[in-house]
Formats: structure tokens, C-alpha cells, sequence
């Protein structure tokens, strides 16, 4: 061999592997990041692919969603967030909890992010303004704390003799001291005496609930975190076993046994972040799409919940309520 071809030669295999990682991929890759387990509330992740699919972006046929859990750990997301930067991924989507976009924002200033989340994108640094992002990052806020004194005032109107009520914070959520000063402002402009409880898994709730009924509570609120989310069954149970009135965010938590909610339908966060998801894909620049906040509240009321509480639901309850479970 002359050396003139083996220069040749060696140069073409030199080339090759650059050219083949040069070439188009055939689907855009999505990393989803969810705090929750594997397989808890699998119905949001349906809402997610249902909005793609309004964009024009079917799972595993012209998109890859790379799901990533953070199993109730806010500590492994920075890690999770790295991972998905290096995987060179499309949009990296942060699902469910303020902590999870922060890692996100703080991993890339490149790699278009979107958010959902409950609390204010701006107080947290992570846009501009909600009509102009700025940056590789906007989404969907479901603003919760303008709605936590309405949920205790619904849980007080049920229990209008009852002084003594108590809130479920995740501590770990960076929204937590937002949404414990929201809650204590609710208690204080309702004239009641709040207790703030730091349960992070199902066993420390469990933990909570006795401690809490001897401390004379009689009401419980369930804080807004992607955690107790997924654990809606297991704390509707130990709110049936202890026998206390509870409300949530999420219809998700009445529709598991629980008691009711308020707030802005999670699902519908999940179909708005999607869309923008595959906007961005089609080409559009997340620093030019306004922060979607829903208007829409949904009350609902488990009757059957009620009854083995031994609780009457007023009619004027009812009539307001969206939907009731019987």
C-alpha cells in the first residue's frame, strides 16, 4: 500500500465517527423529570403525551421522552438534571415541583427547559417576567398561594366549630417556606391556630397524624409537593383512620378516598407544558413564550368520604362544589 492511500484510508476513519454523530437524529429526545416514583399518578404522564400530541409529537414514533424519577429524593435531581444535559437531550421538562426547574436552569443555559410548577417562576429567578421569560426556560405556573386560604377556609366552613388546624409541608421543596407563609397568613386572617408538620415519607406522615389529633387538631391540610401527590391513596387512608377531615390541591386526592380539593387541575399543567414542549420543538424560543398560568379551579367533594366521617356537607357546599364523588 503506497502511503498516499493509507493516509487516505486513515483519514476516512478518522471522519467517520464525527460525521455519523453530525447526522440528524430521526427523533427529537424529551427528558422528563418527575419527583414522584415510577408508576405513581401515571395519568399525568398521559396528559403530557396527550398535549405532544396536539403539537404534532407521537411518543416513540417521531419523539423519545426519556422519563427520569427522582423516587421522592429532591437530592438526586441535580444529578438526574446532569445526566440529561450530557444525553444532549432536545428540552429538558420539569415536572411537578420548583426544586426540579431550579436544578434544570442551573445545569444548562442552552438546552430549552420547561417548567410546571406551583409557585411563582419570577420570585425563584427563574424567568424575567411571565409575558417575557428571557432565557432558554418558561412553562406552566399553577399558582398556589394565592389559593391555600381558601382551602383552609373550605376546611374550616365544614368544621365551623373547630379553632385548631395543621398543614403538611415538604421541606425539602424550595417552595416550602412560601407556602408555610401562605398558609400561616391564611390561619391568622381566619383567627386559627395552625401547626406546620414536615413529613417527607409515607411513615412520617403516618408518624403525624396521631401526634397532630393529641395536639387538638381537627383539620389537616395537604401541602401542594409532587410527593404527596403521589401518595394520595396512602394519606387518604390515614386520614380515614384517624377519622380527620382533610383537603388537598389535586382531584387527584378525593378521587383516592380523601376528602376534597382545591386548586387547578395538575393534568391540565401537564397537557399546557407539553404543548409548549412541542412548540419549542417546531422551532419557537422558549425566552419568547409567556408563562401560561390556568384560571380554572376545580372544588371537589367526596360524599362517600364525608359520610364514614360522620361529616354533613351543607347544601351551599355542594352547590359550589364542581363535582361531587359519590
Amino acid at each position: 500500500m503506497q502511503r498516499r492511500d493509507f493516509i487516505r484510508l486513515v483519514g476516512a476513519a478518522t471522519a467517520w465517527p464525527l460525521a455519523a454523530r453530525a447526522q440528524p437524529r430521526s427523533k427529537h429526545i424529551i427528558g422528563a423529570v418527575r419527583v414522584p416514583r415510577r408508576g405513581e399518578s401515571a395519568h399525568l404522564e398521559e396528559a403530557f403525551r396527550k398535549g405532544l400530541a396536539q403539537t404534532g409529537y407521537v411518543e416513540n414514533q417521531n419523539v423519545v421522552i426519556e422519563w427520569r424519577y427522582a423516587e421522592g429524593d429532591y437530592q438526586r435531581l441535580t444529578g438526574i438534571v446532569t445526566e440529561l444535559v450530557d444525553r444532549r437531550v432536545d428540552v429538558i421538562v420539569a415536572l411537578g415541583a420548583t426544586t426540579t426547574a431550579l436544578a434544570a436552569k442551573a445545569a444548562t443555559q442552552t438546552i430549552p427547559i420547561v417548567f410546571m410548577l406551583g409557585s411563582d417562576p419570577i420570585k425563584f429567578g427563574l424567568v424575567a417576567s411571565f409575558g417575557h421569560p428571557g432565557g432558554n426556560i418558561t412553562g406552566v405556573s399553577i399558582l398556589q398561594g394565592p389559593v391555600v386560604t381558601k382551602r383552609l377556609d373550605l376546611l374550616h366552613q365544614l368544621i365551623p366549630t373547630a379553632r385548631t388546624f395543621a398543614v403538611l409541608i415538604e421541606p425539602d421543596n424550595a417552595f416550602s417556606e412560601t407556602e408555610r407563609s401562605e398558609a400561616e397568613a391564611a390561619a391568622r386572617t381566619l383567627g386559627l391556630e395552625l401547626h406546620v408538620a414536615n413529613p417527607k415519607r409515607q411513615d412520617e406522615i403516618d408518624a403525624q397524624f396521631p401526634d397532630l389529633i393529641a395536639r387538638g387538631v381537627r383539620g389537616i391540610m395537604i401541602g401542594t409537593d409532587a410527593i404527596y401527590l403521589g401518595l394520595s391513596r396512602q394519606i387518604a387512608a390515614s386520614a380515614a383512620r384517624y377519622a380527620v377531615p382533610t383537603v388537598a390541591q389535586w382531584r387527584e386526592y378525593p378521587a383516592a378516598g380523601g376528602l376534597m380539593s382545591y386548586g387547578s387541575s395538575v393534568a391540565e399543567g401537564y397537557r399546557l407544558a407539553a404543548t409548549y414542549v412541542g412548540r419549542i420543538l417546531n422551532g419557537e424560543k422558549p425566552a419568547e413564550m409567556p408563562v401560561q398560568q390556568p384560571t380554572k379551579f376545580e372544588f371537589v367533594i367526596n360524599l362517600a368520604t364525608a359520610k364514614a366521617l360522620r361529616l354533613t356537607i351543607a347544601d351551599k357546599m355542594l352547590a359550589i362544589a364542581d363535582e361531587v364523588i359519590e
